[in-house]
């Protein structure tokens, strides 16, 4: 079992950043991945970017590559989603999620999820 619980959202102006975070404990697997979703208002859950659990590896979705920057404290067993130039788009509850790392991250075949953290950009 795997629990993720995670902090940071909040709410900020267009152009900001903010950093989210996901503690991660319990049962953790090297070929596993921790990543995050996010779920705007009358939209589907949809993949942001995920790290291996050894940190060596990252993969985004094209919509957040070159502003948001995920990485992973080994120490801690935390992830973390560095959030840069957010635009309204970027409104949403992000969740924490985990299951194996692989290039291609589907909602409904993640095995473990957070309670999710809300982030609201404002103009």
């Amino acid at each position: 079992q795997v629990q993720l619980v995670e902090s940071g959202g909040g709410l900020v102006q267009t152009g900001g950043s903010l950093r989210l975070s996901c503690a991660a404990s319990g049962r953790t697997f090297s070929n596993y991945g921790v990543g995050w979703f996010r779920q705007a208002p009358g939209k589907e859950r949809e993949f942001v970017a995920q790290v291996r659990w050894t940190g060596d590896r990252t993969y985004y979705a094209d919509s957040v590559k070159g502003r948001f920057t995920i990485s992973k404290d080994n120490a801690k067993n935390t992830v973390y989603l560095q959030m840069n130039s957010l635009n309204s788009e970027d409104t949403a509850v992000y969740y924490c999620a985990a299951a194996l790392f692989a290039s291609t991250w589907t909602a409904s075949g993640i095995n473990y999820w957070g309670k999710g953290t809300l982030v609201t950009v404002s103009s």
